[in-house]
């Protein structure tokens, strides 16, 4: 075998003469374990078979052309014959271990056991190989597993180039193990860093990483100390063979434990330190020997987890404030950085303290996998913060709202600062400051003015759009670095507009509060609903409806109908930059766009492209529209059941005043005013987010200009590169410092946390999510999925699961399934039966207009796009909050 300095050139060496820096020859995990072996863990010993090796024996096939099918790679790669250098070399390095020692053979991808994708199980293993020629035929094997479809298809998913990866096999010296299996050195499903979780089986490991019984599970603090020990059942062991191969044993149903305490210790001790070695949470592979002696035998990083807030702090409780706010990606940095400068100038504003640097923001605003998030500790150990956060999310963030309260109860792992409320004295102080905030921002008398005259309220939200019309005019001919300044000041400047307006839709929800408070058993939660449908003034279902509009103006125009039937959204959105649309959808998308080119999905984060930046949603929901029986069935038009949903709302609320006037005539006045108060104002619980995009589209278009710049003096790749950088690396390029190489790794963090699909309503500071404790399917029924009830009504219709409401095509009628909404989404409920939303709650975005267009919808409903399906027939029951997969 060969020294690491011609590793490049060797075809096979020494696992002790690997390293990280060894990962394009040696693949992840042969270079994993030649970093355990120099942190002086017990690794068997072996060889890595090279990258090296691997390209000369496919030279001369097609395995690395661009869509080549798999089993056509694998039967190249298994017909070919081993390049004599390689099979000499692969000899020598077996015989090196000694006369035909029993060896593991395994496969090593340079794409393989990263921190970012783990490939666990997806190439292939040979267990007890012995003999020289078993070993080469074994090595070749490995190869060809780099072609199974199930590897290529996880390549796929992780967005790996099938072009660069190449692959390196471990041959190592087997272990005749008395005992196996696997290790997290934090538990997989909580998160939990405080936690090692282990499973293990009598034999091989292979039966457990495979599935084949049913392994012992055992749980233990970080000091080797067993939580939890629970013993597996029957099952089937995987025992090596003398001369070669292995046998599967099935054993009882009844067994021992697998592990004592000590081992048990002595192997979280070994997982301690790859987790320290390598400086992230390890999944290893380990087994016992018939001596008793333990051993690492991989070493690989969990990819899974969701990542730590930064900064954190030890007990600490975070709340992900994106995620409440209906946005499941991650923001771009710059979205955050504007996120942190608008939370410093709301903190100074409320408390005239201001942090101490805008660009880092107060301290409770952190930020984890790309998601901001708030720490919550503080009010949670607060009397009224108990009381309130839970309820705010109750209508915000429904499950939220369970998790905080299952944390306030002590309800599962008590790994957080709270402790007893401070008690009834700390409502006082709260209540001052609630006060003082309240009267410099005129809350008081706001509200009392629209709740008497309610006219008056609206003109004042009028004169509030007019003043920031003009902040939000971006002159192109200003220098790069006022553009940065305008930005920066346009941020500053959120906070003190968007309390002037808020109070106004405030009035509605007081008038609400009074009706159900008077009303009480005289008016449940259907009528509520009934009452709610409709709302005027508000600027999302205004945005909706004259989209819907345009596509009635558009349906008698041959030309455009078939531009929208014929061609792709994408396709359509470039002609529509040219010019080029037949000429009534290029006027009417374009008057569209002047009003509400601001809007977008995920228009919360500065970095996310503005429908006027990129009109092909705009263009798919316009087809989607088009597609709509109307001329058959007129009353499925939005506008006539948005029109119907008024008049039903105004019938409800004259039903719930005439069933209480037989109980009391003043009782039945006061509820009927609250209720008349809340359709004409609660409406308005959108105008604020609608300033606040306005005002962040034209923080959008000035950094264009910025980027623009960076982009002409080669500092940045493209100028859209911009948003990959805070406020401060934005002012550095400026100043001359090349960002680009930073941008590459933004973007690459970026793109990995894009595919996640799970992110944590609430963490705590160890990576617990709280929700991940509870006891699976609690509150639930067997096949029926349960959240809240946000609008009424019953639907039963095929699922359709949506991600990406640019990608949508959503059929009419189908249920809508998705992470979680906002106002860009809101297009796509004209056209859908009923809405599922795994996030929000009863008054979030999605809930709102659900009820607006007459449509059922359920709201937190914990996994809905993993446990349904496309296509998937299900009753969706609204007033219940309960979905039912049909038959």
């Amino acid at each position: 075998m060969v020294a690491l300095t011609s590793i490049d050139r060797a075809l096979a060496v020494d696992l002790a003469s690997l390293d990280r820096a060894a990962l394009p020859v040696a693949g992840g995990k042969a270079a994993n374990l030649g970093e355990l072996l120099a942190a002086g863990l017990p690794v068997p010993g072996g060889f890595c078979v090279t990258t090296a090796a691997y390209r000369l024996a496919t030279a001369d096939t097609a395995t690395a052309a661009a869509g080549i099918d798999p089993a056509a790679a694998r039967a190249q790669v298994l017909t070919a014959p081993v390049p004599a250098a390689v099979a000499a070399a692969v000899r020598g390095a077996y015989a090196a271990l000694g006369d035909d020692v029993p060896v593991a053979v395994r496969s090593s991808a340079t794409a393989e056991d990263l921190p970012e994708s783990s490939f666990a199980g997806q190439q292939d293993t040979y267990l007890n190989v012995v003999g020289a020629d078993a070993v080469v035929d074994s090595v070749r094997r490995c190869w060809a597993s780099l072609f199974t479809d199930r590897a290529v298809a996880y390549r796929a998913t992780a967005g790996v180039d099938p072009a660069g990866v190449a692959i390196a096999v471990v041959v190592q010296r087997m272990v005749d193990a008395a005992a196996a299996g696997v290790m997290f050195t934090a538990d997989p499903l909580t998160g939990s860093r405080s936690r090692t979780v282990l499973d293990a089986a009598p034999g091989l490991g292979e039966s457990v990483v495979s599935g084949a019984v049913d392994p012992d599970h055992v749980v233990a603090d970080p000091r080797g100390r067993v939580l939890d020990y629970h013993v597996g059942r029957a099952g089937t062991a995987v025992r090596a063979v003398a001369g070669g191969g292995t046998v599967r044993v099935p054993h009882g149903a009844e067994r021992g434990r697998c592990l004592t305490d000590a081992q048990v210790k002595e192997l979280v001790a070994l997982g301690e330190r790859a987790q320290a070695h390598f400086g992230a949470p390890q999944d290893l592979e380990w087994a016992i020997d018939a001596a008793g002696g333990a051993w690492l035998t991989q070493s690989r990083p969990i990819t899974t987890l969701f990542p730590l807030p930064e900064p954190v702090e030890a007990g600490h409780v975070y709340f992900c404030i994106s995620l409440a706010q209906g946005l499941v990606r991650p923001m771009t940095p710059m979205g955050i950085a504007a996120a942190r400068r608008i939370a410093t100038a709301a903190v100074a504003g409320m408390t005239g303290r201001p942090p101490a640097d805008p660009d880092v923001g107060p301290r409770g605003l952190v930020v984890a996998g790309g998601r901001p998030f708030a720490d919550v500790t503080t009010p949670l150990r607060t009397a009224p913060g108990r009381v309130l956060l839970p309820r705010i999310l109750d209508v915000m963030e429904a499950r939220s709202a369970v998790v905080l309260r299952e944390l306030i109860a002590g309800d599962g792992d008590p790994a957080h600062l709270l402790g007893a409320p401070a008690g009834r004295r700390s409502w006082l102080p709260f209540l001052r400051g609630v006060a003082r905030i309240a009267v410099r921002f005129r809350v008081p008398p706001r509200m009392l003015v629209a709740l008497v005259r309610p006219r008056s309220a609206l003109a004042h939200v009028q004169r509030v759009r007019a003043r920031v019309a003009p902040l939000c005019v971006v002159d192109p001919a200003l220098a790069p670095g006022d553009h940065l300044r305008r930005a920066e000041r346009l941020l500053d400047s959120v906070f003190p507009i968007l309390p002037t307006v808020a109070p106004v839709a405030g009035a509605g929800f007081v008038g609400l509060g009074l009706a159900r408070l008077l009303a009480r058993g005289d008016l449940p939660a259907a009528d509520v609903h009934e009452v709610l449908r409709s709302l005027p003034h508000n600027v999302t279902t205004e945005m909706d409806l004259r989209l819907w509009a345009l596509a009635a103006t558009l349906r008698d125009d041959p030309a455009s109908v078939a531009a929208l039937r014929d061609r792709e959204p994408a396709a359509l959105a470039a002609a529509f930059g040219r010019g080029e649309l037949p000429g009534r959808l290029q006027g009417g998308l374009g008057a569209f766009l002047a009003e509400h080119g601001h809007r977008a999905a995920a228009e919360i984060d500065v970095g996310a492209p503005r429908w006027s930046d990129d009109p092909a949603p705009v263009l798919a929901v316009l087809a989607g529209y088009l597609r709509l029986p109307v001329e058959e069935r007129p009353g499925t038009a939005p506008d006539v059941q948005f029109a119907r949903g008024a008049r039903a709302a105004e019938a409800a609320l004259a039903r719930v005043v005439t069933r209480l006037r037989r109980r009391s005539r003043v009782r039945a006045a006061l509820v009927g005013f609250g209720l008349r108060r809340a359709r004409a104002l609660a409406g308005l619980r959108e105008e604020h987010k609608d300033l606040l995009v306005r005002l962040l589209a034209a923080v959008r278009a000035h950094l264009g200009h910025v980027g623009a710049d960076l982009a002409g003096r080669g500092l940045l790749a493209v100028a859209d590169d911009v948003h990959l950088l805070d406020l401060a690396e934005t002012a550095a390029a400026l100043g001359g410092v090349d960002q680009r190489d930073l941008v590459a790794r933004r973007r690459a963090d970026h793109d990995r946390e894009l595919r996640r699909r799970h992110v944590p309503r609430v963490l705590l500071a160890d990576g617990t999510e709280p929700e991940a404790v509870r006891a699976p399917g609690r509150g639930t029924e067997p096949g029926t999925l349960v959240g809240s009830a946000a609008s009424a009504g019953t639907v039963t219709a095929p699922v359709r699961v949506v991600f990406d409401p640019a990608e949508a095509a959503v059929q009419p009628g189908e249920v809508l399934v998705v992470p979680s909404t906002d106002p860009g989404w809101t297009p796509l409920f004209l056209t859908a039966g009923a809405l599922v939303m795994e996030m929000g709650g009863s008054n979030s975005h999605g809930a709102v207009v659900a009820r607006e267009y007459g449509i059922p919808a359920v709201v937190g409903v914990p996994g809905a796009t993993t446990r349904l399906r496309t296509g998937q027939m299900v009753r969706v029951d609204g007033a219940a909050g309960t979905v039912t997969p049909q038959p």
